[in-house]
C-alpha cells in the first residue's frame, strides 16, 4: 500500500480516516513504536471519534506482534494519558489515538516516551517514519493486554498538585459560590471534569452548567476547537443566561482550555499564562517560565515583575515540553490555549487549570482586597497593549493555481518580510518562523506545523498602530 508522508507531523500523526490514516498505517505504527523505543509495554489511549476504536484494534496488534504488552487505558482524554504514562516506572511509553481539536473525519496518534515526553518533529518522528514506510519487521512472542482504570488515580494526582483539597473547598464559602460554565464539545475532557467537581462534593448542577458532556465523535453540536469563536457561542450564551462568574471549553481530546469571563468575554491564551506564571512563582520562587513566540509582551513582564526569568520557545507541545524538560523551567504556556506543567510531566491537564483559576479568584490568595475577585478583574491589568490575534493565510502558488504543497512559497514570503522590516528592528528571533521587535510594536510569522496556512501574530503599544502594521503585513503576504 502507498502510505501519505505527510501524516508524520512536527508533533504528532495526524490525517483524514480511511483516505491518509487507517488501519494498516497505525498497525505499522505500533510496531515501529516498539522498535524504536525498544518498549516492553505501551499504554495505549484512544478519544471517542467514529474511528478510534478500530484503530485501536489494529495498532494494538501491531504492538503485541512486536513483543510488548498493551496497557489498555481505555477511552480518555489525553491529560489522563499523559498521566497514564508519567506517573509509572513500569511504563516505556505510550499512544493515544486522537485527532486533537480537528473535525470528525479526521483521526490521528500521538506518541511519547516512558516519561510522558512527546515523540516529535525533531526527537525520533523520522525515525518512525522510516520504519513505518520500510515495513520489514522480525515476529517476536506476542505480549499480553492489560485493561487499567486510570481516571481516578488521575483526579487524586491533579487535586494534590492544585493545594485545592477537598476540605479546603468544603471550607470556602466563597468557592461554593462559584458557577461555572464549562462546553466538552462532545469530546473527552468532560469526563474528567465531572468526575473532578463530584469528588471535591460540589453540587454538580447547581456549581457547574455543562454543555456537551456526553462523548461523541460525529461533534454534533460544534467542532471541539475552542480557538474558533465560533465554536464559543453557545458558551457565551450560557454564561450571561445562567449569570456564570466564568465559562471554559475543551477541544476534543480534552488537552487544551479557552476562558471567557463573566462577560462572555474571551480571556486570551497569555493573560492566563501570565496569571499561571504568578502561581507557579509563588510556589517556586525565582524559576523559568516558558512562552510561545506569540505570546504579549506582557507576558515577559509579568514573570519578570513575579521574579521569575522568562525564556520564549517555537510553538508545539513537542518541543516545549522537550525545552522544559532540558531547561528546568516549572511552567509554560502558549497563546493557543496549552499550558503545561513539569510536576504533571511537562504536560497538560485542564482540569488542573479550573482549580488553578478558582483558587486565584478566591481570597486571600490574590491578595487583591477581602472580596472574590472577577475574571475580568483578574485580567484588567494584563490589558497594556493591542494584540492582534492570529492571522492565518492560504498561501497560493502563481503558477499551480493551487496551494503548494512543500513550504517553499511561505518560506520565500517569511524572506520577503524580513527583507522589509529587519533593518530597522530591535530584536530578530528565528526560533519559530520570524519574529522582530520594534520599540513600539513586533510581529511574528510562521509556517503551520499542522495545515497549510502561513500565521501571523503582532502586538503594538496603540490600537491604531496594530491596525496600521496589520493591514500593511497582511497585504505584503496576500500579494
Amino acid at each position: 500500500m502507498t502510505i501519505n508522508p505527510n501524516i508524520f507531523k512536527a508533533y504528532d500523526i495526524r490525517g483524514i480516516y480511511p483516505n491518509e490514516i487507517d488501519e494498516e498505517v497505525v498497525y505499522r505504527i505500533g510496531r515501529a513504536l516498539v522498535v524504536f523505543t525498544g518498549a516492553k509495554s505501551v499504554v495505549v489511549g484512544r478519544d471517542c471519534r467514529l474511528s478510534s476504536e478500530a484503530l485501536f484494534e489494529t495498532l494494538t496488534k501491531g504492538i503485541l506482534k512486536e513483543g510488548a504488552d498493551v496497557i489498555d487505558i481505555g477511552i480518555c482524554s489525553s491529560p489522563v494519558f499523559y498521566f497514564s504514562v508519567g506517573e509509572y516506572d513500569l511504563h516505556d511509553a505510550g499512544i493515544m489515538i486522537t485527532a486533537s481539536h480537528n473535525p470528525k473525519q479526521y483521526n490521528g496518534l500521538k506518541l511519547v516516551r516512558g516519561n510522558a515526553l512527546p515523540i516529535g518533529g525533531v526527537s525520533g518522528m523520522d525515525k518512525i517514519k522510516e520504519l513505518v514506510l520500510k515495513n520489514t519487521w522480525e515476529d517476536k512472542p506476542s505480549g499480553n493486554t492489560v485493561e487499567t482504570e486510570m481516571l481516578n488515580p488521575y483526579i487524586e494526582k491533579i487535586l494534590s498538585f492544585s493545594g485545592l483539597k477537598t476540605s479546603d473547598v468544603l471550607g470556602t464559602s466563597d468557592v461554593r459560590k462559584f458557577r461555572i460554565a464549562a462546553d466538552a464539545g462532545n469530546g473527552m475532557g468532560g469526563l474528567s471534569l465531572k468526575k473532578m467537581l463530584s469528588v471535591l462534593e460540589l453540587d454538580f448542577k447547581t456549581t457547574l452548567i455543562p454543555l456537551y458532556f456526553e462523548p461523541d465523535g460525529n461533534f454534533p453540536n460544534h467542532e471541539a476547537n475552542p480557538t474558533k469563536q465560533e465554536n464559543l457561542r453557545d458558551l457565551r450564551e450560557a454564561i450571561l443566561k445562567e449569570k456564570a462568574d466564568f465559562g471554559v471549553a475543551l477541544d476534543g481530546d480534552g488537552d487544551r482550555i479557552a476562558v471567557t469571563d463573566e462577560n462572555g468575554e474571551i480571556v486570551r491564551g497569555d493573560f492566563l499564562t501570565a496569571i499561571f506564571a504568578e502561581m507557579m512563582l509563588k510556589k517556586y520562587p525565582g524559576a523559568k517560565i516558558l512562552y510561545d513566540v506569540r505570546c504579549s509582551n506582557i507576558v515577559t513582564e509579568t514573570i519578570k515583575k513575579a521574579g521569575g526569568t522568562p525564556e520564549m520557545t517555537p510553538v508545539g507541545h513537542a518541543p516545549i515540553k522537550n525545552i522544559m524538560a532540558k531547561g528546568g523551567a516549572v511552567f509554560g504556556g502558549e497563546l493557543s490555549n496549552h499550558f503545561y506543567f513539569r510536576d504533571f510531566y511537562f504536560a497538560e491537564s485542564p482540569d488542573l487549570c479550573l482549580l488553578l483559576l478558582l483558587k486565584y479568584l478566591t481570597p486571600p490568595y490574590v491578595g487583591r482586597g477581602k472580596g472574590r475577585l472577577k475574571m475580568s478583574e483578574a485580567v484588567r491589568d494584563f490589558k497594556k497593549y493591542f494584540h492582534s490575534g492570529e492571522i492565518n493565510f492560504e498561501v497560493r502558488d502563481s503558477v499551480q493555481g493551487g496551494l503548494r504543497p512543500l513550504a517553499s512559497g511561505k518560506e520565500k514570503i517569511i524572506k520577503k518580510i524580513e527583507e522589509k522590516y529587519s533593518a530597522g528592528a530591535e530584536k530578530v528571533i528565528r526560533i519559530d518562523g520570524l519574529r522582530l521587535d520594534f520599540s513600539d510594536w513586533w510581529f511574528n510569522v510562521r509556517l503551520s506545523n499542522t495545515e497549510p496556512l502561513l500565521r501571523l501574530n503582532l502586538e503594538a503599544k496603540t490600537e491604531e498602530l496594530m491596525m496600521q502594521k496589520r493591514e500593511e503585513l497582511s497585504e505584503l503576504i496576500t500579494s
